[in-house]
């Protein structure tokens, strides 16, 4: 009989609605969203946890989660069709009888899920986000865990002191030890940005996660409720430096941004390095076919695609139609999108499966809302022939 025992579990939170994606997560949740020409933004934490030896992995799921699950399926594209460990899809599921209750936070989420985690007898417990893009890992991060005699280790980034406040800041000691967590300073003490990636031992948080539930008052959340719990009662809870690339795509901006830098060879992340692939699950297409009258510069192409226009600093999807005489700019074009003769598209993600029709105008002029520098064609959009639409406008 095989040992189900592991030294790590991986508990990857995956139910984010989305809601500041708009129209792109509006029939699926946050961590399957396309990105980068042929991926989902779920694959880079699972990749990176296979990249990192941990096999056995809890993607919790909630908001529209069909496609996310198909997607998974038996995890076979990251090597996680295991029979000890693998891959498991946990939805909010019914107990006793009673209706099963959607995830009430982070902390909930993993309570509803002590049974699956205590199957595995692990030593520690690695809790992950399911909408940020980055290379890490884990690894590394447990060895650290180890070292120190945490309790609990919280994967921080240095961010510059004008954005802190849009993140939970861990002020440390000289010794990254955490003596205090703050939800969005107004005004910061450090930089050191929780990137929502924890390391718990097992048993340590399996209490704390128990007398969160019982705690009536309780948001059920890591950041709000048992990170700080843990720095009341005097656990030991150590900050670790990450130095790589990170993004949290959870904006149309960051989305766009992130997409981006993945044709930019100063951005840090490099989607070509053999050495830390990214997996993911593929249709067999064929490989991209180029009109004679096509013109690609610096940018990223998927199999399938059919260009006949002009493709500048973008990435396209696979299965994308770019037509003769169209110019795509500074875009993202999300997989089986069609862009008709003549249309120019220039800081714009265009949804999977949209249509921009003959001559159109999308992202052209500058006049937008503050602040959103780009339009948004949603999934299966329609842009029809001749039409503008502006910086900062949304075609659903």
């Amino acid at each position: 009989m095989l040992s189900l025992k592991k030294e790590t579990v991986a508990m990857l939170l995956a139910g984010g609605q989305g809601t500041r994606l708009y129209a792109l997560t509006r029939d699926v949740a946050k961590p399957a969203v396309s990105f980068g020409g042929k991926y989902r933004i779920i694959d880079f934490p699972l990749s990176n946890c296979v990249n990192s030896n941990i096999d056995t992995i809890g993607v919790l799921t909630q908001y529209k989660p069909f496609d996310l699950n198909q997607y998974i399926g038996n995890g076979q594209p990251w090597d996680l069709d295991r029979l000890s460990g693998g891959v498991f899809v946990l939805p909010p599921y019914s107990k006793g009888g009673e209706s099963g209750d959607w995830y009430k936070g982070t902390a909930n989420a993993i309570y509803q899920n002590i049974e699956f985690v205590d199957k595995f007898s692990p030593e520690y417990v690695l809790v992950l986000s399911g909408d940020h893009i980055y290379k890490m890992n884990y690894d590394k991060m447990l060895d650290y865990h180890k070292e120190k005699g945490a309790d609990c280790t919280i994967a921080v980034i240095n961010v510059p002191l004008a954005e802190a406040s849009r993140f939970g800041i861990m002020n440390t000691n000289p010794d990254n030890s955490v003596y205090e967590f703050e939800e969005k300073p107004k005004q910061p003490k450090s930089t050191n940005a929780s990137m929502g990636i924890y390391i718990f031992n097992w048993q340590k948080l399996r209490k704390y996660l128990i007398e969160d539930e019982n705690d009536p008052n309780s948001s059920n959340d890591f950041g709000k409720n048992i990170i700080p719990n843990m720095l009341k009662d005097g656990q030991k809870l150590f900050a670790y430096n990450f130095k790589g690339y990170w993004k949290d795509v959870g904006t149309i901006a960051s989305l766009w941004e992130a997409n981006m830098d993945i044709i930019n060879e100063q951005s840090g992340i490099n989607l070509a390095d053999n050495t830390w692939k990214i997996y993911a699950r593929n249709t067999a297409e064929h490989p991209h076919v180029t009109g004679q009258d096509a013109r690609i510069i610096n940018s990223l192409v998927t199999e399938g695609c059919e260009i006949d226009g002009t493709v500048i600093n973008s990435v396209i999807s696979s299965g994308v139609k770019i037509e003769e005489g169209a110019v795509v700019e500074n875009s993202v074009i999300m997989p089986n999108a069609i862009v008709e003769a003549g249309a120019v598209i220039k800081y714009s993600i265009v949804g999977q499966g949209a249509v921009v029709g003959k001559c159109a105008k999308v992202g052209e002029t500058q006049d937008g809302k503050d602040g959103w520098k780009i339009a948004v064609v949603g999934p299966y959009g329609k842009v029809a022939d001749k039409q503008i639409v502006k910086i900062g406008e949304m075609v659903d």
